[in-house]
């Protein structure tokens, strides 16, 4: 039980962490209805409330680590879930912010995408290509998140689909581009059926110019 409890020293950092709501500007959106990011924001909320409850709680059972250990383990087991939900849908909000911008055919971005997308049935590598293919994981079936990750490591991109808001999630790997994929995401302006259209939408209001710096952060 020692043992144990060195290993749970590391939670009384973590009860000292709080984390507060990001603002978005978020002007209106094609194909994306006002009451659908109204309520895509309270859920958000709802991540940032649920990640400072767990460090509240790991705080109060540490007064008596040994018998609560237990507990203390599966509030850590669920901390992942919480706090990727923050993060995950920040990338998401800061996305949409602004208003749409293009990504311009000469930036850095849009170059090391066509370099990374390999030719297809006979079609050479293209940004627009590769947009097909990501657009493609975005209508993976399930609840999560589609991801275009960049490793720095081997400095390439990396196709991701997140399961819930942290099953999946690649170690080292910055995030660069990420569509939320949960129905919340959309189904105030579409059924289920119909996602196709909300993956239609959300690259319609992209801000590239926030995706384009995401990008030349994970390269630094």
């Amino acid at each position: 039980m020692n043992i144990l409890l060195d290993i749970f020293k590391h939670v009384i950092i973590l009860a000292r962490m709080k984390f507060e709501e990001m603002k978005f500007n978020i002007s209106e959106l094609k194909g994306i209805s006002a009451k659908n990011i109204e309520e895509h924001l309270k859920l958000y909320a709802g991540y940032v409330k649920n990640t400072n409850l767990i460090v509240e709680k790991i705080g109060e059972y540490m007064a008596d680590s040994e018998k609560n250990a237990y507990v203390i383990g599966e509030l850590q087991r669920r901390f992942g879930f919480e706090f990727n939900g923050i993060r995950n849908h920040e990338y998401y909000f800061k996305s949409l912010e602004d208003g749409a911008r293009p990504l311009p055919v000469n930036s850095k971005l849009r170059k090391a995408i066509e370099k990374f997308t390999p030719s297809t049935a006979g079609q050479a590598p293209s940004f627009d290509l590769w947009l097909s293919g990501f657009k493609l994981l975005a209508m993976t079936r399930g609840i999560g998140w589609a991801v275009l990750g960049y490793d720095k490591q081997t400095q390439q991109f990396v196709h991701i689909w997140i399961d819930e808001q942290h099953l999946g999630q690649l170690n080292g790997v910055d995030w660069i581009l990420g569509i939320d994929m949960w129905e919340h995401a959309y189904v105030y302006d579409y059924p289920t059926s119909e996602k196709k259209k909300y993956v239609e939408a959300f690259f319609e209001n992209l801000n590239w110019e926030v995706i384009e710096e995401n990008f030349i952060k994970a390269e630094r």
